[in-house]
Order: C-alpha cells, then structure tokens, then sequence
C-alpha cells in the first residue's frame, strides 16, 4: 500500500522546515540539498492532497453509480469500443489480468516520481514548467473528482468484474478507504499523469530512444479500463485538462515576462542539469517566445 496521506504531509513539513531552516547557508551542497527538499515536498503535498480530496468526494456518493451507468451510456452512443469486452477477453488469460492488476497498482506514482528527478537533475531549466503543469493537472483533477463518479468495477449489473479484487491485487478496501477512494474516476489521475510523464519525456530528451515512452500512456489506457478502474471517458477528460492547464500554464509565464516561479529553494542551483552558457537572467526553454534548446546535457 503507497503512503497514507498523514505521513505524507508530516514529510512534507518536516522538508519544508529543513529548506527554512538552511536558507542563507553558503554551501552549494546545501543548496542542491534544499531544491531537492522543496520540490519534494510539494509532490508530497500534491499526494496527500490526491488522497484527502478523494475521501472528501465519498462523502458524497448520492448519484455516483448513477453517474457512472450514464458514461457507459454516453459511450455506447458514441459507439467507443466497449470496456466489458475487453475485460472479458483478458480474464479468460489469468496472467494478463494480473499483469494488469499490478501495473495499474504499482507503475503510476514511480512513473511521475521517475521523470520528475530526471527533469530536475538533467535537464533543470525545463523542470518548473513540468512541475506547474503537474501540479496544475493534479488540483483540477481533484477539483472535478469531488463529484464521484463509479468506476465499472462498481457496476457488476453491467457485467463488470473487480479483477482487482478477484485476483486479491486490489489497492482499495471497502469504499472510501484504501490507498485512494474509489469513486474518484472521473477525471482519470492515472491517465492525465501517464499522458503528462509521455509528453514531458519526447519534449524534453535527446535520445531517439524518448518515444519509447509513448508505451506509458497507452498501456495505462488498456490497464485501467480493463481492470474496471476507470471508463475510456474518465482518460479522454483527463487528457482534455492536460491540455487546458498546459495552455494556462503557458500563458502565466507569458504575462510574467517568461519568468518560472521556483517554490521554496528559490533559484536553480548553479551547475544542476543547467546549460552552459546560459545567463541566470535568460529565459527558460520553454518560454513560449524561445525555441528549445537543441542539445542538452544528460541522458
């Protein structure tokens, strides 16, 4: 089971007290030390946001299946590929639905966690731009999860099996309770974040090998709805908030002038993942008036 929320933010505390505590301290090592801090603590914040908002939204279930029964509705007058038949074809191998049942628990938080050191250690001067999108995507997300919605695996009168549940693989107890709620379907973290760790990866890095990636997302499509996490509507929603906060994201930076806002540790640290060359007053990469960068040190 991930983190409960509690510990999580009492981490986060305790990191934001150690970046407070060093701030002035001339050391460079210190300095590194505390970026590290305080980009850890806001992803700490963000989890444990994650999971409270989820309960709050059970809180208020009144309409949840019903909602849930009426995006399967939607989805068959849109004539999307059905999420049933795909379940039924992978539980009759038991393997892949249990391959499904451990990449839908175990690859979604390493998978941020994974691209969000590698941006700040290789590639700083991108990072705080993946970082305010995250964090951005994150908020809405659970903005719009506090009207809960039913996953299918809640919906067995449709035919849907808890495949999680069946296989003792499951992430969740009773309703409510677990590593996050299980009414927060709609939109789909997982997803928005699959989507997000894909793009930031092929925009970001150099090596041919980036579009590797691309594998993320799509596989996290296929697991979540063949687990009966989450509708095919649940990622399609999550994707189209990716893109909205991205936009907004961007159009922030333009009104300040292309400047990023660091949380905490302030400025980037001299000599971490930053190009040479480049003055501590030029804009980012990512600004939207200046071409990316061509060559980029790190992997």
């Amino acid at each position: 089971m991930w983190l409960p929320w509690q510990p999580a933010v009492l981490a986060a505390l305790a990191l934001v007290a150690l970046v407070v505590a060093t701030r002035g301290w001339p050391s460079s090592l210190v300095a590194v030390g505390r970026a590290f801090a305080g980009e850890i603590a806001l992803v700490l914040g963000l989890y444990a946001l994650w999971q409270i908002a989820g309960q709050l939204s059970v809180m208020r279930v009144d309409g949840a299946m019903a909602r849930g029964t009426s995006l399967w509705n939607v989805e068959r007058t849109l004539h999307l590929p059905s999420e049933l038949s795909l379940q039924q074809v992978l539980l009759d191998h038991p393997l892949l639905i249990q391959l499904c049942n451990g990449y839908y628990a175990i690859a979604h938080v390493p998978a941020v966690i994974a691209v969000l050191i590698w941006a700040f250690v290789w590639h700083r001067d991108r990072y705080p731009q993946l970082r305010n999108v995250l964090a951005l995507l994150t908020g809405a997300c659970l903005l719009i999860q506090l009207v809960p919605v039913a996953p299918p695996r809640l919906l067995p009168g449709l035919g849907f099996v808890d495949s999680g549940h069946l296989y003792g693989q499951s992430v969740y107890t009773a309703v409510g309770t677990g590593v996050s709620d299980q009414l927060s379907a709609m939109p789909s973290v997982h997803i928005g974040w699959a989507v997000l760790v894909a793009v930031a990866v092929v925009l970001i890095g150099t090596s041919p090998w980036r579009w590797l990636v691309v594998a993320h997302p799509v596989l996290t499509f296929v697991v979540v709805a063949a687990t009966g996490n989450h509708w095919w509507l649940d990622g399609v929603g999550a994707i189209v908030v990716l893109g909205v906060v991205a936009l907004l994201e961007r159009s922030a930076r333009a009104a300040l002038g292309g400047r990023l806002v660091y949380p905490l540790s302030a400025a980037p640290v001299s000599g971490l993942g930053s190009p040479a060359g480049r003055g501590s007053g030029d804009p980012p990469p990512w600004s939207p008036d200046v071409e990316p960068v061509a060559a980029s040190t790190g992997p």
